[in-house]
């Protein structure tokens, strides 16, 4: 089978399009023929293994596997011994590493039937983001009606999926995005827009009760300056902060003030669940969550599609169909 992969990490020009042998599930795993991919930032750090701190569960000096890729969705091939969930011809979504190949094994407690209503590259970019959104507006930051809801990041993957949670909740929703995206995030109902290269989120003037930080780029103690006295701050995305920890300094920090505070300072690390998967399902056929597409790239120019990723600030998601 072809697949796109790396002996070392490094950056996209290293990636090289290989025919490697087909992948033997597990008695737990589910052999997916791969229908299309997705490409959002954690792939990054599959391919570069940053922050070092990743390599404990990738391969202290390479990756264990070789094959790039996380978001997939596709057809059922087989099954291991101990799958009953799923059958050969099943079309289903989630992760599997590797999936940046015609072939993929995926435990099957991370994988879901496929929306019924949406195409394999709508599913296919649906997994890690979606569920990042929706576990991040899950519990004490679940909006509610008329509530003053502040998404950092609002064009991007798990963005968008948040700023459509948001609105399907009725809160109030004031979107951060790049120059040119106003009319894109409007789109999606946000109701507010600050344009984070001619302003800051001080601008809006107002407090939130919830804020998501998709970005990961803003200091905790500007964050807190906009969030309501019994506010929730959701740490979704942790960029910069060095090659060690990244952005998890920043996590941190803010499990550390906490508890001495009136305001929630939580750090979210996703984890991909089958019933989180079906909640994404069922809000994907009623209607309330649609991925945006920004482009779609053959199997063979993967690396270009990352590419696309690093150059910065996609509109919506990238996909790649295998």
């Amino acid at each position: 089978m072809k697949a796109i992969a790396q002996d070392s990490y490094g950056i996209a020009d290293g990636l090289e399009v290989r025919d490697i042998a087909r992948p033997v599930p597990r008695d737990d795993e589910v052999l997916v023929q791969v229908r299309a991919a997705g490409v959002d930032p954690s792939i990054l750090h599959l391919m570069t293994g940053k922050p070092y701190i990743a390599r404990l569960a990738l391969g202290l000096r390479k990756p264990r596997n070789p094959v790039r890729g996380w978001d997939l969705a596709g057809v059922v091939e087989s099954v291991g011994a101990k799958v009953t969930r799923f059958e050969p011809g099943q079309e289903i979504f989630g992760v599997g590493d590797g999936s940046l190949a015609q072939y993929a094994c995926a435990k099957a407690d991370k994988l879901a039937p496929k929306p019924a209503n949406f195409t394999f590259e709508q599913a296919a970019v649906l997994p890690v983001s979606g569920v990042t959104a929706y576990q991040a507006l899950s519990g004490k930051a679940r909006p509610k009606p008329g509530q003053k809801v502040l998404v950092i990041g609002a064009s991007g993957g798990v963005g968008t999926y948040a700023m459509q949670i948001a609105v399907s909740c009725e809160a109030d929703v004031t979107a951060v995005c790049g120059p040119g995206k106003a009319d894109f995030v409007r789109a999606l109902g946000a109701s507010d827009v600050i344009d984070y290269a001619s302003g800051e989120i001080t601008d809006a003037k107002q407090l939130f009760d919830i804020i998501l930080d998709a970005a990961g780029n803003r200091p905790l103690s500007l964050l807190r300056r906009v969030l309501a006295p019994k506010g929730v701050l959701v740490m979704a995305g942790g960029e910069g902060g060095g090659d060690w920890i990244g952005g998890m300094g920043r996590q941190l920090g803010g499990y550390a003030l906490s508890p001495f505070l009136g305001q929630t300072l939580h750090s979210l690390v996703a984890r991909v669940r089958h019933k989180d998967l079906m909640t994404l399902r069922n809000l994907a056929e009623a209607g309330t969550i649609a991925p945006v597409i920004d482009r779609t790239y053959p199997l063979v120019e993967a690396a270009a599609a990352i590419k696309h990723l690093q150059a910065g600030h996609p509109r919506g998601k990238i996909v790649v169909a295998v």
